[in-house]
């Protein structure tokens, strides 16, 4: 077994995680276009007040998996919670206990801000996700998520 650490993403590992973005996007049948991507996401990472966290996984020099979160209000629970964004790791390094690691990392951080619950989501066709998630004590809502990009943001905008 290949051993692996957990670390906060550093600048060096800008270009990795954005290789891991596309691989995640993939994965989840998405589409995703890299060109700025790096620019971008380093700017809310490493600012003086991130609104998002990332933590990596690394083997040697290469990194193998990620979990991104933020922090967010929820006006029904009248408090913050913890968002996990995204976690992904590389198809050979599932099924290892790394992506507990992840969540129990993101977990601390939480509750060291006094937050006491973590929310995601995951495609329904994920099954081995779902069963993951469900093995390690997490419960789902049926919902379904929408987005507007920019376009659909300014026809409406047009139309009000």
């Amino acid at each position: 077994m290949s051993t692996y650490n957990i670390r906060t993403c550093t600048k060096q590992d800008i270009n990795q995680v954005i290789d891991l973005c596309e691989e995640h996007a993939i994965y989840e049948q998405a589409i995703y276009n890299k060109v700025g991507k790096a620019t971008q996401l380093s700017s809310y990472l490493f600012c003086d007040n991130p609104s998002i966290h990332c933590l990596v996984v690394e083997s040697g020099t290469e990194l193998v998996g990620y979990a991104t979160y933020s922090y967010e209000f929820s006006t029904w629970d009248a408090n913050l919670y913890a968002h996990m964004d995204c976690l992904y790791l590389k198809p050979t390094w599932r099924s290892r206990g790394i992506g507990e690691a992840l969540i129990k990392e993101i977990a601390k951080a939480a509750m060291q801000k006094g937050i006491t619950q973590i929310q995601w989501q995951t495609p329904d066709f994920n099954t081995r996700a779902i069963k993951f998630y469900n093995r390690i004590g997490a419960t789902s809502k049926s919902k379904e998520r929408f987005t507007m990009n920019e376009t659909a943001i300014k026809n409406i905008l047009n139309h009000a």
